[in-house]
């Protein structure tokens, strides 16, 4: 199944919360309401037609420096179909919130304290959401674009 066929499936089911289909760029991708990413995820995974049974992939992006918005990309692939599809939904930076989807594909536990830890995206619902590679008092998140490396940390020089 095509990308375009997916998200005319997703545009049908969940009607305004699918907001954009993009086929002009490499990977063709559907943009989703951050709230609704929580209901799109398990209808992906289950549904006969679709049947997303793999979380590929799951990203934090900062697509510039003056946006105002961070992205959360997933990439699926289907084992049963061996179809693919990417989705984003934008989050504002100020207040980075989206639904997790670690109950629906159990790698995106990893990948969710991942974008936490570096951009700052809050995972509501997590089971564990807590730094990943950097230590707990770890302050800010070195992916995002402004982000200002400290001198020292628990009195050792950061930069090498």
């Amino acid at each position: 199944m095509t990308p375009a066929e997916i998200h005319e499936i997703l545009a049908e089911r969940f009607g305004e919360s699918i907001l954009a289909f993009d086929n002009t760029s490499v990977d063709p991708f559907i943009l989703v309401q951050p709230e609704a990413i929580a209901e799109v995820a398990p209808f992906l995974a289950t549904d006969e037609r679709l049947q997303f049974d793999s979380l590929m992939c799951l990203s934090g992006v900062e697509p510039d420096v003056k946006s105002d918005d961070l992205w959360v990309v997933y990439h699926l692939f289907s084992m049963t179909h061996r179809h693919t599809l990417v989705l984003k939904v934008s989050t504002p930076k100020e207040d980075p919130k989206v639904p997790t989807v670690e109950k629906i594909w159990r790698t995106a536990n990893w990948h969710e304290r991942e974008a936490y830890d570096l951009f700052g995206i809050i995972f509501e619902g997590h089971s564990d959401l807590k730094r990943i590679l950097l230590p707990d008092d770890w302050e800010g998140h070195p992916l995002r674009k402004d982000y200002q490396e400290p001198e020292f940390y628990r009195g050792i020089r950061v930069p090498y």
